[in-house]
């Protein structure tokens, strides 16, 4: 069963399409409604659902503007909308699909099945993935897997120098000035990263102890191959001595 998020400013509106949803509660169901987008991005971050109908036009944020703040990828957008000249917009911004208000209920249960197939996609999709990483784990331990931007890079432990954190993201820095980001907190490529290789040495770096180029001791941070000056939490600093 697909689980739903409705979000829209109006109350009457959330109200009426709950109910045409719940003549689909075979296929759908809707776990949240929020009048506020603020308030729904909080939730989205730490609760995706399977799909996501939003409404367009929201005093504070707009349905636009809310997209550029959704995390989740996997997370099938509906655009719900009272005016027609948005259905390109939305699809060009990449919803799965729009629904025109007041919703009908043939175009809803179009919808629906659109849905249905979406995450049977995102499955199948989800289940290569889990064996591309899988093999790459078994098979090439000088490799980490990363899924970025739609696409799985397989980077080479020793092109990696550092990771710094950014928020619920974190910055790959690699050799030759390179740089990617990766929408996983730190913890997660603390998680990932092979513990050999890699010490969590702040609360916002990852560093490769094999690209160590000094420790300055009394200064209290590292300098690596890159010439990136990376600190030496006090509390980490006898583990990484042990390390070391």
């Amino acid at each position: 069963m697909l689980k739903a998020v409705i979000v829209d400013d109006e109350p009457k509106a959330i109200q009426g399409l709950s109910w045409e949803l719940s003549n689909f509660k075979k296929d759908i169901e809707v776990v949240k409604t929020f009048s506020t987008p603020e308030d729904a991005l909080t939730y989205l971050d730490k609760t995706p659902p399977d799909c996501l109908f939003l409404d367009i036009q929201m005093p504070t944020m707009d349905g636009f503007q809310f997209l550029e703040h959704l995390n989740h990828e996997s997370i099938a957008v509906v655009i719900t909308t009272a005016y027609d000249e948005y259905a390109i917009k939305a699809l060009k911004n990449e919803a799965l699909d729009y629904l025109l208000k007041p919703v009908d209920s043939d175009d809803l249960k179009d919808t629906i099945l659109k849905l249905k197939k979406f995450k049977i996609r995102s499955l199948n999709s989800d289940k290569i993935e889990d064996i591309l990483i899988n093999f790459n784990a078994n098979n090439n331990k000088k490799k980490i897997t990363i899924n970025t931007d739609g696409k799985l890079l397989f980077l080479a432990i020793e092109d990696i120098i550092f990771v710094e954190s950014d928020g619920n993201y974190s910055t790959l820095f690699l050799k030759d000035n390179q740089k990617i980001l990766v929408t996983k907190k730190l913890k997660e490529m603390n998680e990932i990263l092979p513990t050999h290789d890699f010490f969590r040495i702040h609360n916002s770096f990852i560093i490769n102890l094999g690209k160590i180029k000094e420790f300055l001791k009394t200064e209290g941070y590292v300098v690596m191959d890159s010439n990136h000056k990376i600190p030496v939490a006090r509390q980490r600093k006898s583990d990484f001595l042990e390390k070391l």
